[in-house]
């Protein structure tokens, strides 16, 4: 009976494990060793006005091979902290900048 309570243990922490934030957006800087920034550009729709207005967020994501450039698109995902501002860390390189 314990086995099976640890094993549904073990599966519901990898299930949350792999629940974590994904997010897309253009590196901006990637001047820092093994670190670059990140901008994530949201479009919301003002409640009374009806226009749509534009939010700029920017993301520190931990680069391991120092591989990104200027104006890459990228996925970052969520991460445990691994600096004052690094949260995120690069999954893949979306699309190369030309």
């Amino acid at each position: 009976m314990a086995t099976d309570e640890t094993t549904q243990d073990q599966t519901a922490a990898e299930a949350s494990r792999n629940m974590r934030k994904e997010i897309t957006g253009k590196v901006t800087s990637s001047k820092m060793d093994k670190s670059i920034t990140v901008a994530v550009v949201q479009k919301q729709k003002h409640p009374m006005y009806g226009k749509f207005v534009t939010k700029t967020t920017k993301f520190h994501a931990h680069d391991e091979k120092n591989e990104c450039g200027e104006g890459d698109t990228v996925l970052i995902m969520s991460t445990r902290p691994l600096s004052k501002t690094k949260r995120w860390r690069l999954v893949e390189i979306i699309e190369r900048a030309k």
